[in-house]
């Protein structure tokens, strides 16, 4: 039995698109669960990035490969369209795919003996509650490099350097490079507060800490491809990639630097 778990958001058009796609699959000898089934093989994602990254954090980024249909705006994540469903099933049987191993970022925020992780696909930001200014004491390996002051520290893979990332003066990285990215959230570089303005890259060996300062009553978010999570007496954010790999289904044509142009040019 050959198990396929689809999943919608519930715009009209995702939930149409999911209607006849399950029809199609099972019509191929495919099974498709009403729930999460631990042992499908392959998990369809319908709607946009956000719809993706919801169902990734939703079942604790599991190893069954993903593949997206994008009924949303940008949809970089997202191989298919609704009107390529047949050739998709086609492809997809007789294996005219290939499978792109993404890494993800760890987060472990030690507040006393309680330790907080948090894993991301595309970013893990580390700001300030109700967009006060911030200040986190940054180190890099052994090094400690500043006192940052400003809006926040968004710390991204390679697949999450087209995002909010880029959105703030990052560089885009092939996801075929083995590295994490540190990009400032507004930085103050004023003569009372000096902080770098410019993206720090950094190999994978080297390990990220984050100190937080607190005046009174302030407390930090740490928010993951998205959705954010509110702390008070976090004392270090130790910050590397995690062991957790997303395996993304591509088809034969499928190439990075193509649908960047595609998608932002």
């Amino acid at each position: 039995m050959r198990i396929i778990n689809v999943f919608a958001n519930d715009t009209v058009l995702s939930k149409d698109t999911k209607r006849l796609l399950k029809r199609k699959l099972e019509k191929s000898d495919f099974v498709v669960p009403r729930e999460f089934d631990p042992n499908a093989e392959l998990i369809i994602c319908i709607g946009g990035d956000g719809s993706f990254l919801q169902t990734l954090h939703k079942y604790h980024f599991p190893e069954i490969p993903f593949i997206g249909i994008n009924t949303g705006h940008l949809g970089f994540f997202q191989e298919l369209h609704p009107d390529g469903l047949d050739e998709f099933i086609f492809k997809y049987k007789h294996e005219k795919y290939e499978i792109q191993h993404l890494k993800t970022v760890k987060a472990v925020a030690t507040d006393g003996a309680e330790r907080h992780i948090y894993n991301g696909l595309n970013e893990i930001i580390f700001k300030g509650e109700r967009s006060r200014t911030i200040h986190l004491n940054l180190s890099i390996g052994e090094s400690f490099i500043e006192r940052f002051s400003g809006d926040g520290l968004l710390v991204s893979t390679p697949a999450g350097s087209t995002a909010y990332n880029y959105s703030l003066g990052g560089s885009i990285v092939d996801p075929r490079l083995n590295l994490l990215q540190v990009t400032p959230i507004a930085p103050m570089n004023t003569t009372a507060y000096r902080s770098f303005t410019s993206s720090i890259i950094l190999p994978p060996d080297l390990s990220i800490r984050i100190y937080p300062e607190y005046s009174r009553d302030e407390e930090i978010l740490i928010v993951t491809d998205g959705m954010e999570y509110k702390h008070s007496g976090i004392e270090e954010i130790y910050i590397e990639f995690s062991e957790s790999i997303v395996k993304l289904l591509r088809f034969e044509n499928y190439d990075f630097w193509s649908k960047v142009k595609s998608k932002f040019l």
